[in-house]
């Protein structure tokens, strides 16, 4: 793995490691730099810690990660992102609880890769489909008609 951090991470990776829930994500982005703009402007994440090669996010209270490719370098997947064009093809990123048409005032300010504008669907949210700068795809929505969240 190529650091180019310079100093300590926030926390020991083992620590930080244990304090995961048993199901989280982790996004291999081709800059941390480019890539908060659009967590933290569009989506509304906090970040809880970044430096050029990892990002530990909070988006609603759920964490997840961002890691640079060069971090990733010597691992198997890195040979599978070589020249990737858009990254999570075939997966979206479901999260409830976030207010669509928001998001699309947002992403639209941002120029951000809008999929589908904010609107209501037969499965019972109203949602946007909004890519983030690597192509991937995060659906954020609310429940319609007085669901449970």
């Amino acid at each position: 793995m190529t650091k180019t951090r310079s100093g300590d991470a926030f926390m020991p990776a083992d620590e930080y490691g244990r304090q995961l829930p048993k199901f989280s994500v982790n996004l291999l982005v081709r800059s941390i730099a480019g890539s908060l703009p659009f967590y933290t402007g569009v989506l509304g994440a906090t970040v809880r810690y970044a430096d050029n090669d990892f990002a530990a996010m909070r988006l609603l209270d759920w964490d997840f990660m961002l890691h640079a490719d060069h971090s990733y370098d010597h691992h198997p997947l890195s040979e599978r992102i070589q020249n990737v064009k858009e990254r999570g093809a075939g997966a979206e990123l479901r999260v409830l609880g976030i207010e669509p048409d928001e998001v699309e005032k947002r992403a639209l300010a941002a120029g951000s890769n809008i999929l589908h504008e904010a609107k209501d669907f037969p499965h019972g949210w109203r949602e946007i489909s909004v890519a983030d700068p690597d192509g991937y795809v995060w659906v954020l929505g609310i429940l319609l008609h007085g669901g449970r969240e």
